[in-house]
C-alpha cells in the first residue's frame, strides 16, 4: 500500500467523480483509475461502487476512508518534523549599520531557530517585494505610500558629516551646516533617495547658502574614497558611520538639529502578518531598548 493510493482514495472518496479527482491531482484520469483498482487488489475488497451514473463508497471503503485520512495525516507531520523552518525575508539597504546588527542578534534570542535571508535592494524593489509577499518585511526610511505596504516606524537615524580627516572642521566636536558652505557636496542622485537629497539641500537653503556640486559616486564607498583624497563633504547616517572604518575620513556629528530621517518596517497591510514578522518587531522594540 502506497502513500500515493490512500491520496487517490482519499480524493476520489471526497469528489466520487474520477473526473474532478483527477483535476485535483493534477493527473490524468486513468492514473486515478489504475491506482484505485491496484489498491483495491491488495485490499481483496472493492472500495467503490462504480456505476454509469454515479460513484460511491462501498462499505468497505466507507470503512477505509477515515483511517486513510489518519494515515496521510501522519505523513503529513513526519515531513513537516524534519523540514526546515520557515525563513524570515527582510530587506535592506545600506546605512542601517549597528541598528541591523542589534536588531538581528535580537530576534537570534527570540527565535533562535528561524533562518534570516537579507536582500539589499532600492527602496521601490523593497516595497515591490513586500507588497507581492517576496519579501516579509523591509527597513525602509521616509519613503511615498505604497498600495499594499503599510510602514511602521521604529527609530530616528540622524545624520553626521563626512570630510576629509586632514581638513580643519574635522578636529571639531560639531559641524554647523553653514560651515560646509566652501566645500563641494557630494549626494547621490535625487532619483536614488528624494528624501536624503531633499533634507541636505534644504538645511543648506535654510543655512544661506548653495551647496557647491561635487562628483556623483556610485556607491558610498567610492564616495568616501574620494573625500580622502580631495576637499568635499557628504552625509552618512550616525549609525552606519559607526561601523565604517576610513582613516582618511572624519565622521562629524551636526550642530545643526533636525539633519534625521525616520526609519519604519514596511509589512504587508493585510490584516495577517507573515511568520516571525511580529517577532522581527518586538526585536527593533529590545535594539530600541
Amino acid at each position: 500500500m502506497e502513500l500515493r493510493q490512500l491520496t487517490y482514495f482519499v480524493t476520489l472518496a471526497e469528489e466520487l467523480h474520477f473526473g474532478r479527482a483527477a483535476e485535483r491531482l493534477h493527473i490524468v484520469q486513468s492514473a486515478v483509475s489504475q491506482q484505485i483498482r491496484r489498491l483495491e487488489r491488495e485490499l481483496g475488497a472493492e472500495l467503490f461502487d462504480r456505476s454509469s451514473r454515479h460513484v460511491r463508497l462501498t462499505a468497505a471503503g466507507e470503512r477505509l476512508l477515515p483511517e486513510a485520512r489518519t494515515v496521510l495525516s501522519a505523513a503529513d507531520r513526519a515531513r513537516a518534523s524534519v523540514a526546515p523552518p520557515p525563513g524570515l525575508r527582510i530587506g535592506t539597504s545600506t546605512g542601517l549599520g549597528e541598528h541591523l546588527d542589534r536588531v538581528l542578534a535580537a530576534f537570534a534570542r527570540r527565535a533562535p531557530e528561524v533562518p534570516v535571508e537579507l536582500f539589499s535592494l532600492p527602496a521601490a524593489e523593497r516595497l515591490a517585494r513586500v507588497a507581492g509577499g517576496r519579501l516579509d518585511a523591509a527597513f525602509v526610511r521616509a519613503v511615498e505610500p505604497v498600495a499594499g505596504v503599510r510602514v511602521l516606524p521604529l527609530w530616528s537615524d540622524p545624520l553626521v558629516a563626512a570630510l576629509p580627516a586632514a581638513h580643519p572642521l574635522a578636529a571639531l566636536p560639531e559641524v554647523g551646516i553653514g560651515d560646509l558652505a566652501g566645500l563641494p557636496l557630494s549626494l547621490t542622485e535625487r532619483r536614488n533617495n528624494p528624501a536624503l537629497v531633499d533634507l541636505v539641500v534644504g538645511a543648506c537653503h535654510e543655512a544661506g547658502f548653495e551647496p557647491l556640486p561635487g562628483p556623483t559616486s556610485g556607491s558610498l564607498q567610492d564616495t568616501l574614497a574620494t573625500i580622502g583624497t580631495r576637499p568635499l563633504w557628504t552625509v552618512v547616517y550616525a549609525s552606519h558611520a559607526r561601523v565604517l572604518h576610513s582613516p582618511r575620513v572624519a565622521f562629524v556629528p551636526f550642530r545643526t538639529p533636525g539633519l534625521a530621517l525616520s526609519t519604519g518596517l514596511a509589512v504587508r497591510a493585510s490584516a495577517q502578518s507573515p511568520p516571525h514578522v511580529d517577532t522581527l518587531l518586538l526585536a527593533c522594540g529590545d535594539h530600541e531598548n
